[in-house]
């Protein structure tokens, strides 16, 4: 059976609205986020995520209310992610219309949050949300012939908001989340992210490779041939979109007629 690739918006919310920045800094308002989810509805979205970026910083509750009118307002599966640590966090956001919980920093900070989720809603409710950063390797890399060490890369966990380093390897935390019960990643590159540049792609691939549950790119779209990249090169299942829609460069339907056009099945 054909799998189809998704196009999913990404609506980050602060203070009750949507906004965007670049490499998780510089906001600025991108409007209200229920209005942008009825209109991706509208447009053929197969999915949306919220993203609360400052409740974990700021120990707020989750956004309850927002999941609440976006199911009353919107009829495509959404996740919601920020703030959740534990498992009435996210049993009052599924009760209010959510479809799956995001999480993040709570997970690294308590591993067992991640069993505890699956282990009460099931695999297929828990995205397990990854901001890694590409940093220089550790001071024990190899030499090579002159003597000269070789400069290499890995990519590190970060968390509540991209403040924190973990010193946590991207790939052997999510190869942990799937393990622990995870059903999905939603792999955040923060270098990329509302750059325009491309999605990261060695560390899409890096996370696709070392999983067995679909990965979702995010950071760095700007355009439509990004999309595809990460879908074909980068070995991910969906795509996370946000400045591109929200500031109108493309429409869904945009993006979509592309990935088709590029052999890429998806729903249209």
């Amino acid at each position: 059976m054909t799998v189809l690739k998704r196009v999913i918006p990404c609506l980050d919310v602060d203070k009750g609205r949507v906004v965007k920045g670049t490499n998780f800094v510089g906001l600025r308002d991108a409007g209200d986020p229920v209005e942008l989810a009825e209109r991706y509805d509208a447009e053929g979205a197969d999915e949306l995520v919220f993203l609360d970026i400052t409740a974990s910083h700021e120990a707020r509750d989750t956004i309850v209310d927002l999941a609440r009118r976006t199911a009353d307002n919107v009829f495509i599966p959404f996740t919601i992610g920020g703030g959740i640590r534990s498992r009435d966090d996210a049993q009052a956001v599924l009760d209010a219309g959510s479809d799956k919980v995001s999480v993040n920093s709570a997970a690294v900070a308590r591993p067992d949050l991640i069993d505890e989720l699956a282990g009460r809603f099931g695999a297929q409710c828990v995205v397990l949300a990854i901001d890694a950063k590409r940093v220089v390797g550790p001071e024990d890399e190899p030499q090579t012939p002159d003597g000269a060490r070789e400069r290499r890369w890995r990519y590190e966990v970060y968390v509540n908001g991209g403040r924190v380093a973990t010193g946590r390897d991207a790939a052997e935390w999510a190869r942990e989340g799937v393990e622990r019960g995870a059903g999905e990643i939603l792999l955040t590159s923060m270098d990329r992210d509302g750059t325009g540049d491309g999605y990261e792609l060695e560390l899409t691939r890096a996370i696709a490779d070392s999983v067995d549950v679909p990965v979702i790119a995010s950071g760095g779209a700007g355009r439509l041939e990004h999309l595809s990249e990460a879908l074909v090169e980068g070995g991910a299942n969906a795509v996370l979109c946000a400045s591109i829609f929200h500031y109108g460069t493309y429409r869904i339907e945009e993006a979509k007629e592309h990935l088709r056009a590029a052999g890429i099945p998806v729903r249209l």
